[in-house]
């Protein structure tokens, strides 16, 4: 029976001295086929409309972009938090604003 290689471990510091946090209520997806583009921003009712046509902006606040193995494991990480949290809490709905009462209809969900 082969022995274990001798196990090193690492110390992880963290730098967040260049950091700044927004808050985003919304994410738009693009792809290539090396990179994963994530807008992360804010909807708003955009100034002007009205209630027959009415208007959302996406402000955009944040760009990230990965590669094709970075954004595996951010999924990864996601549906692992997200299960926990669904499982101490319940479901997270999707359904938009108002809507509560429809349920959630056609969203993507996670496996379990």
């Amino acid at each position: 029976m082969a022995e274990n290689p001798e196990q090193r471990q690492v110390q992880l510091r963290i730098d967040e001295s260049r950091m700044h946090s927004t808050y985003a209520n919304t994410i738009r997806t693009s792809t290539t086929g090396d990179e994963v583009v994530l807008d992360f921003g804010m909807n708003l009712p955009a100034p002007g409309a009205d209630a027959a046509n009415p208007v959302i902006l996406f402000s955009v606040g944040s760009r990230v972009v990965m590669n094709w193995r970075g954004a595996k494991r951010l999924a990864i990480s996601l549906g692992q938090i997200i299960r926990q949290f669904e499982e101490r809490n319940g479901e997270i709905q999707l359904g938009l604003p108002g809507e509560a009462d429809k349920g959630d209809k056609g969203g993507p969900r996670l496996s379990r």
